[in-house]
């Protein structure tokens, strides 16, 4: 009965075009909704649900949809709501989550066949926090299996569709959420970053990904890849939805030995702060070295951008890391070492190989790979006393197809080092080709900068008009 009576209290107007596509909102803007009750939690959960019925065949984004849950939860929120009670600005905002992200009651399989059927007694903790806050859970994202590769196009549940051209990967290892994002089946999402598993997607889709500072959020809960590099971080249609999304995740967890404790800003309210005094550095080599022609044009166009809404720009060099992922994948063996010596043929074949080549490492091998991870996070911090933040790419070129990657592995060249480097990374829409793929461009900052990087993010986003392009699906 408290259900019905909140949502009779839905009466507010609302603009006749957000009415009739409320799914294509923006977490602020539904917020806003929700707020001067204008929709309810139930309408946005119906809208989500209403296209994940209609898309998710050809898309494949979503492993597991939780549709009776998610309505239920709704009308939880309607009721507090009634009752006086706000959470905060994901208060009845239907999300969902990579299939890597622990949640209690419902099934996480990190796209494999190994946990076809594991249900998880206990949240992750980032889980956990955006359920306290008012987040409604729609299901769990398909991803590119145990996220060891970078196309979503190997997985048990099948390859994962880039929603701006059906036939190209939406990158990986987070192309679920990717894609469920720019589709618009969920106002939002968690990805995770081992070597730019949130950033080649957000990149490859159109969408904003954020990888935090390391050790800023919490990796409690997340099936791990690789201890050492692993971040969680939002995906989301616009800066100011990811920054609030770190507002509720961000912080210690006195459970997880990667986390730090430091103080945690107020990121959506850092998006006001002054770029114009801020000095750019452009990353030439090698992250512009071999570019699509496309690509190039259109991050010189984006640079000429930051140009007027910053102090300066200029070349520099960042120190160049080995490439360690590998040499760590040691530490996915450690996780995985009871299953692929019991049941490897549960697998996919790539990751099956991939996974049994991490078994060799040796250990002096691994120890030299974390010493030098543990050096590279010293060194990049010298960069930053001559500039503010740093420009790159995202991706060397634009989607590939499904058929491609088959092949050949998405490049993670330009998005691996800022792993290594351990610094907060945005990626931001900055373009399209002639035939209509998407373009990133990364921002990143130093040490637990997130504020910055995010205001500058913002400021970008909001001098062009890349963010509101759709893709129109069929």
């Amino acid at each position: 009965m408290a259900g019905a009576g909140a949502a009779a209290a839905w009466v507010g107007p609302a603009g006749s075009a957000e009415k009739s596509d409320l799914a294509a909102l923006t977490v602020k803007r539904a917020s806003e909704l929700l707020r001067a009750r204008s929709v309810s939690p139930v309408e946005l959960t119906r809208a989500c649900l209403a296209r994940i019925e209609k898309y998710n065949s050809s898309l494949n984004a979503f492993i597991t949809v939780t549709a009776d849950q998610a309505l239920a939860t709704a009308m939880e929120r309607e009721a507090e709501q009634a009752a006086g009670k706000w959470r905060g600005p994901f208060h009845g905002i239907p999300i969902a989550l990579k299939d890597n992200i622990d949640t209690a009651g419902v099934r996480t399989t990190a796209a494999s066949e190994v946990f076809q059927d594991r249900v998880p007694a206990e949240d992750g903790e980032v889980a956990r926090r955006l359920k306290k806050a008012g987040a409604i859970l729609l299901g769990k994202l398909n991803l590119h299996e145990f996220a060891m590769g970078g196309s979503s196009a190997v997985s048990y549940f099948g390859p994962v569709h880039n929603p701006w051209a059906l036939d190209r990967t939406p990158g990986g290892s987070s192309g679920g959420p990717a894609a469920a994002v720019a589709a618009d089946l969920c106002f939002a999402s968690l990805g995770t970053d081992t070597a730019g598993s949130i950033r080649i997607p957000a990149g490859y889709c159109s969408i904003v990904g954020l990888k935090p500072t390391y050790g800023r959020v919490s990796i409690r809960g997340v099936i791990p890849l690789a201890w050492t590099l692993d971040h969680v971080g939002p995906m989301s249609k616009t800066v100011e939805d990811a920054a609030l999304m770190l507002d509720v995740i961000a912080g210690y967890d006195e459970l997880d030995t990667t986390t730090v404790d430091v103080p945690v800003s107020a990121y959506a309210r850092s998006l006001r702060t002054a770029t114009a005094k801020w000095r750019l550095g452009v990353a030439r080599e090698p992250y512009f070295d071999k570019l699509d022609a496309e690509v190039a044009k259109a991050m010189e166009q984006a640079i000429q951008i930051l140009r007027k809404l910053t102090a300066s720009v200029e070349d520099i060099r960042l120190p160049q890391p080995a490439n360690v992922l590998q040499t760590l994948t040691a530490e996915a063996y450690a996780y995985h070492a009871e299953w692929i010596i019991k049941t490897p043929e549960r697998y996919q074949p790539t990751t099956r190989a991939a996974l049994q080549r991490a078994g060799e490492v040796r250990g002096a091998a691994y120890a030299d790979a974390r010493r030098e991870v543990d050096g590279m996070r010293r060194e990049i911090k010298k960069v930053f006393a001559d500039v503010d933040l740093l420009i790159t790419p995202t991706s060397p070129e634009p989607p590939v197809t499904i058929a491609e990657v088959r092949t050949r592995n998405v490049s993670a060249r330009n998005t691996l080092p800022f792993d290594i480097f351990g610094i907060p990374t945005i990626d931001v829409p900055c373009g399209f080709t002639a035939s209509g793929l998407p373009i990133g461009m990364q921002i990143s900052g130093p040490p637990f900068a997130e504020p910055a990087v995010l205001a500058l993010a913002h400021a970008y986003e909001q001098a062009t008009e890349w963010h509101r392009r759709r893709p129109q699906l069929v």
